[in-house]
């Protein structure tokens, strides 16, 4: 290993030859060079033996704490040492080079390590406790070698100076968590035993992912705790609650526990923070009629409500029309997109109506006094054909009725499951067919939909790949590229099973929603929703593909692929100090009684104006998601246009930085007035926005971002949320505006490599309580 001095700086060789004995770091070389600013370097050539490089690397970082008392230059020569170390990582990876995971990738490794003392397992253990590092609960032993899986990122691991002498090879896992999927069934047992005992349900109050699909095996020991019988129900009083075909339990293990695999490849406790809930919707035997989706699916809604009145929930159904809903058939180009039974009663449920099926389309009940509005997460529907060019099929592919409810979130397959074990005879040479980060290649997409109707998905999110043959004439899909779940209850005994596609990535959305509403008990489901998909970005693959779109018509078509990207827990429920979110939950009254706007909301935002002022020029970041429901229309013959399917719609726009409050309340006005006329462009700062305001108004959620710098954003402060037509406006008999048309409004300030508080100041003006720990 060979040590460059910083120019000018000698370095300290006494100290670098550590040598006490045979198995000692030994100095071999050391040269000096002069380069052409006339500043010397020296160049140290260490020979560190197998086991020793852990020892050396403290020794040389306890000479660099000395060496310097300068902090700056200190700092750099100690990443010098951390560069050392990660390099030596990389020494220590024995699969294929290429596959070596970036240096701040978090990602499960097998961990072997040699024996020494026996207390090998207990330093690594203690290392990764201090660094927040996942070690699973099993060790492998071997006459020379120990094997544990970690989930850490390189560079975590190059800090291990501790353990690095116990560390004697580093490989990826076998696909670990897929694995367990084809064990047998006492190992499945022990496995799922030891992530029970670490486990605690939560109250039977608590909030509850509610799934519509073949029923579950409620005693599924990873299940049973957080599902009681009394919630399992069926549409159908003759059908058994027990799930026939074991798609609703695989749907289950994921919507409770999020990626199962890596929960239970982990030692911590887990505490569960929602419930489940079943209705099994699809029967045992064939299929429903086509008509009565609608009304099945609204016997599922009240079944559960009835049950547990007073309980939070939302609904997660992944299935579609070609499990066994709707008609099963590709409907024309020309209807792509438009509603249907099914996908317009599932907008009148989200809205809080009740709903019946007829000839002429739907018959909404309830209407003078709706119930609880709902929350519907909706798959997105698989593509049966894979293709080596994938996203092109994707695209051809449009979304299963009914993910184009206007009111559900609609969700699509991403993947990161990208390694095959090259030791696996059965997948050797196969490859996977989507790179990381891209669109999962079962996914269907909205990029044939017409511009009247919603693009969808809104979401994406893991659901697995395919791989190819290696002569590129077969397509399938190993274990290895799909996600651990539970398995339903058979004689076999297995508990354990993989799944994927739409389906898969549906259930995982959903456990981000039940864990929203649970920390979060009084957010609306607009808001819920909202929050989703606020909280989606785009992966790398994914941004690759919209910066080389050169047109807002090629970003609006990359959105009806992807959505808004991959949604994440963690920005969902949190602030940060660089990263602002801020939400508004209100009631608007869209119309008055001659069908004219009635009113419009001014909302002032309590962002700091000061700070952002005094950013001047720094790159900042708005981002604004628009939610509500919208009720459909009743008649068949209202489901052919925008404005004719929709009751009302709601718009969004910021004030520029120049307008006066007036100016802006007069913008507005047109606005409202121009909407559907062909006019309202070139009336907006369409320029400033990512995707413009011609181009969010699809559905009824509305996500854009703003890019500019932060004296801008000081100037912006003022938010409006104005109506536009609809059938409500039209039918003054059964216009509802009167009751008001409820909405959320969530706005975030990112300033990203920028070292300063956004959230202090905002939470002091509007009451945050603000914990300060004291040292």
């Amino acid at each position: 290993m060979t040590f460059e001095s910083f120019p000018g700086i000698e370095l300290a060789i006494e100290s670098l030859d550590v040598r006490q004995g045979s198995l000692r770091p030994e100095l071999r070389t050391v040269q000096a060079a002069l380069q052409t600013d006339g500043q010397r370097v020296e160049f140290a050539t260490v020979f560190i033996p197998d086991g020793r490089l852990g020892y050396f690397l403290q020794r040389v970082q306890q000479y660099l704490e000395t060496v310097e008392s300068e902090r700056p230059r200190n700092s750099k020569l100690l990443d010098r040492v951390q560069g050392v170390a990660l390099a030596s990582i990389e020494r220590l990876w024995t699969d294929r080079v290429e596959d070596f995971p970036a240096a701040g990738d978090v990602v499960w490794w097998e961990v072997w390590l040699r024996r020494r003392d026996g207390l090998e397992v207990d330093r690594l253990r203690s290392f990764a406790a201090v660094r927040d590092i996942n070690v699973g609960p099993r060790v492998l032993s071997f006459p020379e070698r120990l094997v544990v899986l970690a989930r850490a990122s390189a560079t975590q691991l190059a800090s291990a100076l501790d353990v690095l002498d116990d560390l004697a090879e580093l490989r990826a896992p076998r696909s670990f968590p897929q694995v367990l999927a084809s064990e047998t069934a006492i190992d499945q047992q022990d496995w799922v035993e030891q992530l029970v005992a670490r486990t605690t349900a939560s109250e039977p109050s608590a909030a509850a992912v509610c799934i519509l699909d073949t029923g579950i095996s409620h005693q599924h020991p990873l299940l049973a705790h957080s599902l009681d019988a009394k919630d399992c129900h069926a549409c159908v009083p003759a059908w058994s609650t027990s799930d026939h075909h074991g798609h609703g339990t695989a749907m289950a293990g994921i919507a409770l526990y999020g990626d199962l695999g890596e929960v239970i490849l982990g030692a911590d406790q887990v505490h569960l923070r929602h419930r489940l809930e079943s209705v099994k919707l699809l029967p045992p035997v064939g299929a429903n009629p086509p008509e009565l989706y609608g009304a099945l699916t609204a016997t599922g809604a009240s079944l559960v409500e009835i049950q547990a009145p007073m309980r939070r929930r939302l609904f997660s159904m992944a299935i579609s029309a070609s499990d066994g809903g709707g008609t099963g058939t590709d409907p024309s180009r020309a209807d792509y997109g438009k509603p249907t039974s099914w996908s317009a009663s599932i907008d009148a449920l989200a809205a809080g109506l009740g709903v019946d099926t007829s000839d002429e389309g739907i018959v909404l009940l309830n209407e003078d006094e709706p119930a609880d509005r709902r929350l519907f997460l909706i798959c997105a529907g698989n593509v049966r054909e894979i293709e080596d060019d994938h996203l092109a099929r994707s695209d051809l592919e449009p979304v299963e009725d009914p993910a184009q409810a206007w009111n559900a979130v609609t969700v699509g397959a991403m993947t990161d499951l990208v390694t095959l074990d090259p030791n696996d005879q059965l997948w050797r040479d196969w490859t996977p067919v989507a790179p990381r980060g891209e669109l999962s290649p079962f996914s269907r997409t909205s990029v044939m939909f017409g511009r009247n109707w919603p693009s969808k998905p809104d979401v994406v999110f893991e659901g697995g790949n395919a791989a190819r043959s290696p002569l590129g004439t077969e397509f399938d899909w190993p274990d290895a590229l799909q996600l651990l779940t539970t398995r339903r209850l058979s004689p076999d005994g297995r508990l354990l099973d993989t799944t994927g596609m739409t389906s898969a990535a549906t259930a995982g959305v959903a456990h981000i929603g039940g864990e929203i509403i649970a920390e979060y008990p009084s957010l609306w489901p607009e808001t819920v929703r909202a929050l989703i998909v606020h909280s989606a970005e785009w992966t790398p693959a994914m941004l690759t593909q919209f910066c080389a779109a050169d047109t807002r018509r090629h970003r609006v078509a990359l959105r009806a692929r992807y959505g808004m990207g991959v949604p994440s827990l963690e920005r969902a429920t949190r602030s940060a100090s660089d990263a602002l979110t801020l939400i508004v939950q209100d009631s608007i009254h869209p119309f008055d009684g001659d069908g004219k706007m009635r009113e419009m909301h001014l909302h002032a935002l309590p962002w700091p104006v000061e700070v952002l002022a005094e950013m001047g020029a720094a790159h900042v970041r708005l981002r604004v998601t628009l939610s509500y429901f919208v009720e459909p229309n009743p008649s068949r013959r209202g489901w052919r246009q925008r404005f004719r399917y929709m009751s009302h719609g709601l718009r969004f726009d910021v004030r520029r930085p120049t307008e006066s409050i007036d100016e802006f309340r007069r913008r507005i006005n047109k606005l409202a007035r121009d909407e559907g006329t062909g006019h309202d462009s070139a009336a907006s700062d369409a320029q400033d926005w990512f995707f413009g305001p011609e181009n969010r108004v699809s559905g009824s959620i509305h996500s854009d971002f703003w890019e500019g710098t932060a004296a801008e954003l000081a100037e912006r402060g003022y938010v409006a949320i104005y109506p536009v037509s609809g059938w409500w406006k039209d039918r003054k008999e059964r216009d509802h505006s009167d009751r008001g048309a409820p909405y959320a409004l969530v706005v975030s300030i990112e300033t990203p490599e920028q070292d300063v508080d956004l959230w202090t100041p905002v939470a002091t003006e509007v009451g945050v309580p603000i914990v300060i720990e004291y040292e």
